[in-house]
């Protein structure tokens, strides 16, 4: 372990403290943008990946969305982990991965959750570990294609086993894992809700993108999730307008937005629509597409960079 105090470089004799996992903490200079690496007689930290949940709406395009980040980060030379976390699970079609109908999601492989848990398969009402062991999860079930990582994690479906039921236990304890990673740009494909980050895994979590396409209802469904994010303590949130097809719909995209200004913009791309159709992939879609892409991913980094930045100078400082 380091020593019981650190200090900011740029902040004379501002000082923390250490009693809590480093991993987990607000160190004041923006929340889980800094995870310890430990060296001899020092600790030094050093930024994270960036993790991000995407939502939306459903048919707004949250698993394209998802799928084309993950390509464009690859591309720019970081690691990538996708997590399907959407029980209509087919973030790995958009990939491109081989056979994913083969692929098996965590939330069905019965007998490994039974035996974390420390329950029979199935069990309802039963007692069950509430910290099962994970760590060794990811490296095993971890899948990798074109040099993105993906695990599919699924989702219960258990009448009467309720948010409480060991299954989901298991998964929110595994998601939380996979998001403590220090050094992996995390993606995770959610469904419309926001069951998967209970107040346990949020503090992981850089932020919210939320998909949104023209038309009254998607935008209805940002402001729940909205509400839904900042009831646990999921305050920064990127909207993105997916599939404008014309000035005129960007125009009323932008007068019903309720708060605040779109992160991103994604044109209607027709390639995107024949990839869902099996013709051909979404490395082929129009360059304009990926120029929205490319800008989102700017902001979104652009706004971790600035709350990962000590308040007085504006520039991420190096802790020992």
């Amino acid at each position: 372990m380091c020593s019981a105090a650190a200090r900011l470089s740029s902040v004379p004799d501002k000082r923390f403290d250490w009693s809590h996992s480093p991993s987990t903490r607000d160190l004041g200079i923006g929340p889980v943008r800094w995870l310890s690496r430990f060296g001899v007689g020092d600790c030094v930290w050093e930024k994270s990946g960036m993790k991000l949940a995407v939502s939306g709406k459903g048919g707004v395009g949250k698993t394209t969305v998802t799928a084309l980040l993950a390509r464009r980060l690859v591309e720019r030379g970081r690691k990538v982990l996708a997590v399907d976390a959407d029980p209509d699970a087919n973030l790995a079609e958009a990939l491109d991965f081989p056979s994913p109908e083969s692929i098996v999601p965590i939330a069905e492989m019965k007998h490994l959750i039974a035996e974390r848990m420390g329950t029979q398969p199935g069990a309802v009402g039963a007692y069950f570990k509430l910290n099962p062991t994970v760590d060794d999860l990811p490296a095993k079930h971890c899948l990798e294609h074109q040099g993105v990582k993906l695990i599919v994690m699924g989702m219960v479906r258990q009448g009467g086993a309720g948010c409480a039921c060991p299954e989901n236990t298991f998964l929110k304890a595994l998601l939380g894992h996979i998001l403590l990673g220090p050094d992996e740009d995390v993606l995770v494909d959610m469904e419309a809700g926001l069951e998967h980050l209970g107040r346990g895994t949020t503090s992981s979590v850089d932020g919210l993108v939320v998909v949104v396409e023209p038309g009254l209802r998607s935008l209805a469904t940002l402001s729940r999730i909205r509400r839904l994010a900042a009831d646990i303590g999921l305050t920064r949130c990127w909207p993105v307008a997916n599939k404008v097809a014309s000035d005129q719909e960007r125009t009323f995209l932008s007068e019903h937005m309720a708060d605040g200004n779109f992160a991103g913009w994604l044109p209607f791309s027709e390639k995107v629509t024949a990839a869902g159709r099996g013709c051909g992939t979404l490395a082929e879609v129009e360059g304009r597409l990926w120029e929205g892409v490319d800008s989102l991913l700017d902001k979104i980094q652009a706004d971790l960079d600035s709350c990962g930045a000590n308040p007085e100078d504006g520039h991420s400082s190096a802790i020992r």
